[in-house]
């Protein structure tokens, strides 16, 4: 029940604010990006608020207590990756005039093939990064309350959708600015009662880990999936009746639904494709992906994907949109890179408490609960509920303010790029996508979060990033380039992910490559869109093009073809980016 309570406030705010944005919206740009009227301080909490999804919230403490200390490298790759858009890309996309990520496309190379292709790009994107959010919610509410797991899943799709189709980007720049506080407060102070509640004895194993090789208490282990332990020893059971069981040596097949209880001292089980927290490899701070022995390729891995993939997030990037103009885009980005840095100093602190406190919820394959698991490790009733309440509450306002961003994204790539209509068919695609995402996160429990969002990363890195980086920085680019260029990304890293999900068992470094594609798939797009260019020829008004993304507010002129650009400024004409491309115009 506590934890319906706490879901239920979150839920109620949401919709209300979402019946708020409804006076406000009247066309699609109301709907898409709010009328581009969100100040910096605003949009960049709102930007953190859709940022810090499931897989931050959970995703990352999880990730440490399954992978190790390596699994930290995930925030720094999230938190650098908004250092690059800044850098790169947030002013001139706000310049671009486009509404998304296909519209700039059209903007820059007036290609409508580009335009439906692109869109395609944030359906993969966006369907990777949505079934994480659902999936999670359905974990964690079926871990704190008992419910089925498609009860989570359910509400939260049924609250997106609802919000999202009432209120449009307006509503959806409140509820995640709102949220984005909501969670800070209700990630930090529980962490500083878990440091408090837990004494030296836990703080000082949490920094001088010891591997878990046997169980030091009577431990219940709850399966929500099927799973196969192995059994390296005899391993003593305890039964509901009280007795003791011993099982011999070899395979245990726990069916999901079904809870063993471990009796004190029994050696762990041996979990596939997993290593027992706290080992010597647990410790290094490297991340050993899929145990395949390479932990610096596998580092590498995980930051190229998650810092190139920052800039071609198509969810993150449609907030730019929403500012005024290119300065206050830039400054929504710095001012995000501030916020997501103190949230990351979390996510650390749950993970290392809960390899002491619930190692063992590695061997059930659900260490994506391992937050909210963690206020009943150390008290019992009382502050423990409330702050599994608070959890609670702060990861379904994650799963929220994540959703509403991809969702209201993957329902303009369809009735606005792809099948082109007014307010009512974005309305009506709003619910027709989430029933689908809905579908899809049903059968997806036993995938762990941060792999499903790293992979939504990993195709962003390999398709909009080199199209933004090279559309916007340089003039050569074409329309032929860039297709192949994003077509090749797409058929890449969607293949090695099919591939990891479907294929066989690979080992040793081309584990790594397939798993986590990024190293090799984001330089084969820039390859393939750089050298398909050099072989044609941009259209003549391809500088002009890319001169009005990098001229600065006060010029209100639109360059074109063959006009005299005498009247730029002194501030405008010191831009390396403006010089290069006014020489290219013939001055």
């Amino acid at each position: 029940m506590i934890a319906f309570l706490s879901v239920a406030p979150v839920v109620l705010i949401t919709l209300l604010i979402g019946l708020r944005g409804i006076a406000a919206m009247r066309t699609t740009s109301d709907f898409l990006v709010a009328s581009r009227r969100v100040s910096p301080l605003l949009n960049s909490a709102a930007v953190s608020g859709e940022y810090l999804s499931a897989a931050s919230f959970l995703g990352v403490a999880g990730l440490v207590v399954k992978d190790g200390m390596g699994a930290l490298w995930y925030p720094v790759g999230f938190t650098a990756g908004y250092v690059a858009m800044l850098v790169l890309v947030a002013a001139p996309m706000r310049r671009s005039g486009a509404l998304t990520v296909p519209d700039f496309a059209v903007a820059r190379l007036a290609s409508h093939t580009l335009r439906k292709l692109s869109a395609i790009v944030v359906l993969v994107i966006g369907g990777l990064y949505l079934v994480p959010q659902f999936r999670t919610a359905g974990l964690v509410l079926s871990a704190v309350s008992g419910s089925q797991y498609w009860v989570g899943v359910v509400i939260a799709a049924a609250a997106v959708s609802i919000t999202l189709a009432l209120g449009g980007m307006r509503a959806a720049t409140y509820v995640q600015a709102f949220q984005f506080y909501l969670k800070m407060l209700l990630f930090i102070v529980p962490a500083a009662w878990l440091l408090i509640q837990v004494g030296p004895e836990v703080r000082h194993e949490a920094v001088h880990p010891v591997e878990f090789t046997h169980f030091a208490k009577d431990t219940p282990v709850d399966f929500q999936l099927d799973v196969t332990l192995e059994l390296r020893e005899p391993t003593t059971v305890l039964r509901p009746d009280g007795s003791r069981e011993t099982l011999p040596p070899g395979e245990l097949r726990a069916v999901s639904g079904s809870t063993l209880v471990f009796a004190e001292g029994t050696a762990v089980p041996q979990a596939r494709g997993g290593a027992a927290p706290g080992g010597p490899g647990w410790q290094r701070p490297l991340l050993d992906l899929r145990h395949a022995g390479y932990p610096l390729l596998g580092t590498w891995a995980i930051l190229i994907a998650t810092m190139l993939g920052t800039m071609g997030l198509p969810h993150v990037l449609v907030r730019f949109h929403t500012s005024p103009d290119g300065r206050a885009a830039r400054r929504t980005a710095a001012i995000t890179v501030g916020l997501l840095s103190i949230f990351y100093l979390f996510p650390g602190i749950y993970g290392t408490l809960a390899k002491v406190l619930v190692p063992q919820l590695y061997l059930a394959g659900t260490t994506d609960t391992a937050v909210v698991a963690l206020p009943s490790q150390v008290e019992s009733g009382g502050w423990a509920d409330v702050f599994t309440g608070l959890l609670t509450a702060g990861a379904f306002a994650a799963f929220l303010a994540t959703s509403l961003g991809l969702l209201l994204v993957v329902s303009g790539a369809i009735a606005h790029d792809l099948l082109p209509g007014g307010l009512n068919r974005l309305r009506g695609t709003v619910f027709a996508a989430a029933a689908v995402v809905v579908m899809l996160a049903l059968p997806s429990a036993r995938l762990d979060a941060g792999v499903l969002v790293t992979w939504g990363f990993t195709v962003a890195a390999s398709t909009f990033c080199p199209l933004l980086v090279l559309g916007i920085w340089w003039s050569r680019l074409t329309k032929a380039g860039a297709l192949a260029g994003v077509a090749v990304g797409l058929l890449a890293s969607a293949g090695a992910i099919a591939v990891t999900l479907f294929g066989g068992e690979l080992s040793g470094w081309q584990a790594i490559l397939v798993a986590q594609p990024a190293p090799w798939s984001v330089p084969l797009a820039f390859a393939t869109m750089i050298g398909v260019s050099l072989f044609g020829r941009p259209p003549s008004w391809a500088a002009a093009a890319m001169l009005r993304l990098h001229l600065g507010e006060e010029q209100h002129a639109r360059p074109g073809p063959g006009r005299d650009l005498g009247h730029l400024s002194w501030q405008a004409r010191r831009s390396s980016a403006v010089r290069r491309i006014t020489r290219r115009l013939g001055r």
